[in-house]
């Protein structure tokens, strides 16, 4: 596995949920398997909430839309050879899931990274639009690596800087809250087996620093960069929480700072919500960009091999995979979706905007 520095041992890799079913050490004994975690619990999660419960959905409707296009993703110039006169190009990173080896290629095949992983992209913008963790074999890895990228895209003029997922949002809660009650309208619910049922990989958690959580809670949850607005849900729940993208970040960052369960799950509730650009069309997109800004959105979260109708097989590690050439745009061209698939054998997404279609 390709390791940034600072990154540690290689950690082995581990069985990934690449269909979204349950990792088998849910049901194992062990300093994950707390008491509150039930058989019955697990079968009840597994067997699926009513509506108003939605952490990642694992089993996403695929459908197969004529009104939507793929752009392909074609190699992006030099970023380093571009002009230092004002802000550098502009990349967007879709859902990684704890993939740092395709991550790693990724960005070297844009040139934002070298060969020892260090950043070499001089003063270009890079933006992470969350899903750091679960599913994948070193979540921890990646946010390593990320923090470090940060510290020396800003070094070199540009910057390199991350949103806030849902999956931050389950692992920050199943570290602080473990097996803590949470009201929930189907019944008695926890962090703890929310993160195990969605990927959660104890290697991860083993390995959680509190400069980890520090770094993630301190994210914003979207913003608007040359006309893109960033986020990363595909969901209207944005509007619950302000006006304005500092009043949606400030009351994001002040829930999670006050420590109530209840509330941290709440935000992780509505943050897992999806489709909602897909379903509600460009009405949907435009509720946000009118109130926040931007003519355009640019989200993760929910797999464009969904939105395709093209998915692996059951086992997902012997098929070759959903076809993703690059960014999927749709909602009359106003969103771009960003989640390549790659916890389902799709690919990690690294884009430099604008798109070229």
């Amino acid at each position: 596995m390709t390791q940034g520095a600072g990154q540690g041992p290689e950690a082995e890799r581990v069985t990934t949920l690449r269909d979204f079913r349950v990792p088998a050490y849910v049901h194992e004994a062990g300093p994950y398997a707390h008491s509150t975690l039930s058989d019955d619990t697990v079968t009840r999660v597994d067997e699926g909430y009513p509506e108003e419960y939605t952490p990642t959905q694992r089993d996403l409707p695929v459908i197969d839309r004529g009104d939507t296009v793929q752009a392909a993703a074609e190699p992006a110039a030099d970023p380093a050879a571009q002009s230092d006169t004002g802000p550098g190009p502009l990349f967007v990173v879709g859902d990684v899931h704890g993939y740092l080896d395709e991550l790693v290629a990724a960005l070297q095949e844009k040139g934002l990274i070298d060969s020892e992983s260090q950043w070499c992209a001089g003063t270009a913008r890079l933006w992470f639009l969350g899903d750091f963790t679960d599913r994948g074999p070193d979540g921890i890895g990646v946010i390593d690596l990320v923090m470090r990228l940060s510290a020396e895209a800003a070094a070199a003029g540009g910057y390199c800087k991350a949103l806030m997922g849902n999956h931050e949002l389950l692992l920050l809660g199943a570290k602080r809250f473990r097996d803590a009650p949470v009201h929930s309208g189907a019944g008695t619910a926890t962090f703890q087996a929310a993160w195990l049922l969605n990927g959660g990989q104890k290697t991860d958690m083993d390995r959680l620093q509190d400069h980890h959580l520090q770094w993630m809670a301190r994210l914003d949850a979207l913003e608007e960069v040359d006309g893109y607005l960033l986020v990363h849900s595909d969901t209207t729940v944005y509007l619950d929480y302000g006006d304005s993208i500092e009043a949606v970040n400030d009351t994001v960052r002040e829930t999670l700072t006050r420590n109530d369960v209840d509330e941290c799950w709440d935000l992780f509730r509505k943050f897992t919500k999806r489709f909602s650009f897909r379903d509600e069309g460009a009405d949907a997109v435009r509720s946000l960009l009118d109130t926040y800004g931007g003519t355009r959105i640019v989200h993760g979260h929910s797999p464009i091999p969904y939105l395709l109708g093209e998915v692996g097989s059951e086992d997902g590690e012997d098929d070759a995979g959903p076809v993703v050439e690059g960014p999927h745009v749709y909602a009359d061209g106003l969103a771009i979706a960003m989640d390549g698939g790659v916890t389902m054998a799709g690919k990690l997404l690294v884009q430099q905007l604008p798109l070229d279609i």
